[in-house]
């Protein structure tokens, strides 16, 4: 069995780090902006199942898939969940693509991923993105009407 290469200050950070180990603007810039984990999710009551749909949460901005108010927004939305190392460990919702759960698994980040690509839209050009896809909450909005499944473009 080869011998695990030693890690060196050239590699990127993510493969380098654990993410306890990352500053907070090298944490931030793991998000691909995909907007996945801003989209309402239900939970079968029964299995534990959780079912995607394509409806957004109302500080998601759908052509940018950014948080209209990010720095403030729990006041928006209380029970918005904000990601830490531990949490990432924990929740069984983040996409198979998601950097924070690829990082955590010791896997590297695909090509599309704008710290690989060096550009912000690969994530909306490979499809990744809930852009043209989701749809505003609202009152007459029905979660149970809206499920979809993501796949898993990488």
């Amino acid at each position: 069995m080869p011998a695990s290469k030693p890690r060196t200050e050239e590699e990127p950070f993510w493969r380098r780090k654990t993410l306890e180990e990352m500053t907070r603007g090298e944490w931030e810039s793991l998000c691909d902006g995909c907007g996945k984990c801003c989209l309402h999710k239900l939970e079968d009551i029964d299995t534990g199942a959780i079912a995607f749909t394509r409806v957004a949460c109302r500080m998601l901005d759908l052509a940018s898939c950014q948080c209209k108010d990010y720095p403030n927004r729990k006041k928006h939305v209380p029970d918005c969940v904000r990601l830490t190392p531990t949490r990432v460990r924990k929740i069984d919702w983040l996409p198979k693509s998601c950097a924070y759960r690829l990082v955590n698994e010791g896997k590297d980040l695909y090509w599309w991923h704008p710290l690989v690509s060096g550009d912000p839209d690969t994530v909306h050009q490979a499809g990744i993105s809930v852009r043209g896809r989701a749809i505003r909450e609202g009152r007459r909005v029905k979660l149970e009407r809206n499920i979809i499944r993501w796949e898993e473009q990488t």
